[in-house]
């Protein structure tokens, strides 16, 4: 897709809609955008390239757009490969190209481009650093650790442009999800937070740090890596990654997660839902662990407040299921949440301990209620102690 986003700027992203899977590990049913942009100006620069997967489509965009210019600067913000992947085929046709990205990003050039001659063609910026394209100016900001270290955003600073590296980005493909564009009916927050939490969530100090040097900016655009520009929506997605970045709460209401081998344990997880909504609880998600997307319960998990775990014993310890779902939350740094546990044993219960340890090494995780014991199936002398649970998970 090439799009003009002002009489200098083009978006020269590709989309792939084949694709299933993001890293290997995240589903993506709607497909996945590899944003990239030119600046047509008395020097031209090219922002960041595509994945591999699409480097034929994005190779032809940008030739298109240049309209036989030559570019002078490729500008590499982020060095994972589905947004450099094509930056040795650019140096190598374009022979007087300077590649500009940090001094870390530098060090990474050889382990992705071996054999590639990089002598006198690169440039390393830092912190406030100008780059000089005539009309245009780009300055550079640092953002380390969101997501990799050698990270930069780079800010336009004639059309208060932001040049976000993966932050603000979003699953989807640009051509099935509504465009160019976030407009105000789209739901940018659903994907978007599923890719904030399961990618960057870890790094929120990071996030934190980054966004206090964009404040005084006056942004009025935001162009990520993924997903749609932010324009219309801009402060909306600001508060959002305010909120997201300082692990606070975004959605009032609790998240019960669970995961059961035969069913005794998912009827008694959704009897507690149920317990939960009769108490007014504002708003009470759910999710099989055995079947539905990790990364959506990992996104729930940061969503709201409250996680209520519910899992069968296995093997005198977790059922994988559950264990994997916690394991994320561990790496993802799952924090300042309240928590509660409901586990199921039908000789020897051992959920509740293994769950109740691996809560206890998350930080600011606070453990609410007596923790429930199911005997294999719900039984009806098992509802006070499920209904008090319900109670102490509500004040």
């Amino acid at each position: 897709m090439i799009s003009p986003l002002s009489e200098a700027i083009r978006y020269i992203g590709v989309d792939d809609n084949d694709l299933d899977l993001f890293e290997s590990q995240y589903l993506v049913p709607e497909g996945m955008s590899y944003n990239s942009y030119l600046i047509l100006d008395e020097k031209v620069a090219v922002l960041d390239t595509s994945d591999a997967r699409t480097g034929d489509a994005w190779m032809q965009n940008l030739e298109e757009a240049l309209q036989g210019r030559k570019p002078d600067y490729l500008i590499v913000h982020h060095m994972e490969p589905d947004h450099s992947a094509c930056a040795a085929a650019l140096l190598e046709k374009y022979p007087g190209v300077t590649l500009v990205a940090t001094a870390q990003a530098l060090k990474m050039l050889p382990q992705f481009f071996p054999g590639v001659q990089l002598d006198g063609r690169t440039r390393a910026v830092g912190e406030g650093d100008i780059l000089e394209l005539g009309t245009h100016t780009l300055q550079f900001l640092l953002a380390p650790m969101v997501h990799w270290p050698e990270v930069m955003m780079s800010f336009e600073t004639r059309e208060r442009i932001l040049f976000s590296a993966d932050a603000f980005g979003k699953f989807g493909a640009l051509e099935q999800t509504g465009g160019l564009w976030c407009t105000p009916d789209y739901d940018w927050a659903c994907e978007a937070r599923r890719y904030y939490f399961n990618i960057v969530g870890k790094y929120g100090v990071q996030v934190q740090r980054v966004l206090a040097k964009v404040a005084p900016l006056g942004v009025k655009t935001v162009c990520p890596l993924h997903g749609p520009l932010l324009r219309d929506t801009l402060a909306e997605a600001l508060q959002l990654y305010t909120t997201w970045s300082s692990y606070g709460v975004e959605t009032p209401g609790v998240f019960v997660a669970y995961a059961s081998i035969h069913g005794g344990t998912a009827e008694a997880a959704e009897k507690f839902a149920q317990m939960l909504r009769d108490r007014g609880c504002p708003k009470v998600a759910t999710s099989d662990l055995t079947r539905d997307d990790l990364a959506e319960a990992v996104e729930d998990a940061f969503r709201y407040g409250t996680l209520v775990v519910a899992a069968s014993s296995y093997d005198a310890g977790l059922f994988p299921p559950m264990y994997d779902f916690l394991w994320h939350l561990q790496i993802k740094g799952w924090q300042k949440r309240r928590a509660a546990v409901i586990e199921n044993g039908s000789w020897a219960p051992s959920a509740g301990r293994v769950m109740t340890e691996m809560l206890s090494t998350m930080k600011d995780v606070t453990l609410v209620g007596e923790k429930v014991t199911i005997r294999s199936r719900l039984q009806p002398a098992d509802l006070p102690a499920l209904e008090a649970l319900a109670d102490a998970v509500l004040q």
